[in-house]
């Protein structure tokens, strides 16, 4: 996936380790260093971060909670399956991930399924959002965040050290709208 959209900066582990940003966490009255097994409340369990794995040559790459890059790359990837998914993938196959694949998220996300990959937004209302129906959008826990609205040709990525802040709540909030306020 990386090499056909030359996203040199994007692997499942960080090898020059002086590139790499300083985790956060949300704490008390302004972010804490998250140092390794810091914990973090997210109900109905707990959160356990690793920091240091990604420098670990010898950890697992996951897929689904390991990679690392740069917002320019991940831009790149986003770009693509906004504008049909090539030339990493088919256009059908596109369509098929940008349709709701659960129909809802519950409450904790009103007004949004998930499609094979990020939640897909149904109702704009419900979620108090400006985006258009089949904006797609999701978050990681280290604290980056984005969106795409096709019928917008929007593509935004948000990334911060801060975990949860950077994923969830007033910071994406307030980038989302901001953007959609410039867009007016």
């Amino acid at each position: 996936m990386t090499r056909p959209l030359r996203m040199r900066d994007t692997a499942f582990r960080i090898v020059d380790r002086s590139r790499a940003s300083a985790y956060y966490v949300d704490h008390e009255s302004q972010p804490a260093r998250m140092v390794e097994g810091t914990q973090v409340a997210l109900p109905p369990g707990v959160l356990r971060f690793a920091p240091d794995r990604l420098a670990d040559p010898d950890s697992y790459p996951s897929g689904g909670a390991g990679m690392a890059g740069t917002a320019g790359d991940f831009l790149k990837f986003l770009e693509a399956v906004r504008t049909g998914g090539a030339p990493i993938l088919k256009s059908s196959t596109v369509a098929e991930m940008m349709r709701v694949q659960v129909a809802t998220l519950g409450a904790a996300n009103p007004g949004s399924g998930f499609g094979f990959g990020w939640a897909v937004l149904v109702d704009p209302t419900a979620t108090k959002s400006p985006q258009s129906p089949g904006t797609i959008n999701w978050g990681g826990v280290y604290g980056h965040s984005w969106f795409v609205d096709p019928a917008r040709k929007l593509t935004v990525v948000a990334f911060t050290n801060t975990t949860l802040a950077g994923t969830f709540g007033a910071f994406p909030n307030g980038v989302r709208d901001a953007v959609y306020a410039a867009d007016k």
